[in-house]
């Protein structure tokens, strides 16, 4: 990957809706070699696709939390099915694995401290292998949604 390609990947993580000529003029090419660098770095999956950013709060989604969950087992089987079921459990909008403690980070999304709470109750204290949820809540967002940096460091 080259400067222009990420130029053409800063461009569209700004703006994923540009059309091919708007973007080669950004990046200042000729249409044909911005669109098959376009292609290719699709083909690639370093463009893993497109999407609308929807605010939370327009869709009635107000409520934020993060919780920490640790694992009783840890076991191969344990974690898949884990991983499965919370992939299934809709309000879970993020989730990462970590090393150390705890072993997992989710970010929840639902309409109020109620909902987020039954979702707790019901959904994620059952999920396989879980021991421990420790939860806290989101009071704002200070970065969200920032463009992958292009430069390396």
């Amino acid at each position: 990957m080259d400067s222009v390609d990420q130029k053409i990947l800063a461009e569209l993580q700004q703006d994923g809706r540009l059309t091919v000529t708007e973007l080669a003029a950004r990046v200042r090419l000729s249409v044909s070699p911005c669109h098959r660098r376009l292609r290719e770095l699709e083909r690639s999956k370093a463009i893993r696709g497109y999407r609308a950013v929807v605010d939370p709060a327009a869709v009635g989604l107000n409520f934020e939390a993060l919780v920490f969950v640790s694992m009783h087992q840890e076991d191969r089987d344990t974690v898949a099915e884990f991983e499965r079921a919370l992939s299934e459990v809709e309000h879970v909008v993020e989730a990462q694995r970590l090393f150390g403690e705890p072993d997992y980070l989710l970010r929840i999304a639902t309409t109020d401290l109620a909902a987020f709470q039954r979702l707790y109750d019901e959904r994620l204290a059952t999920l396989p292998g879980v021991q421990r949820l420790t939860s806290t809540l989101v009071m704002k967002h200070v970065v969200e949604d920032r463009p992958l940096p292009m430069t390396r460091t």
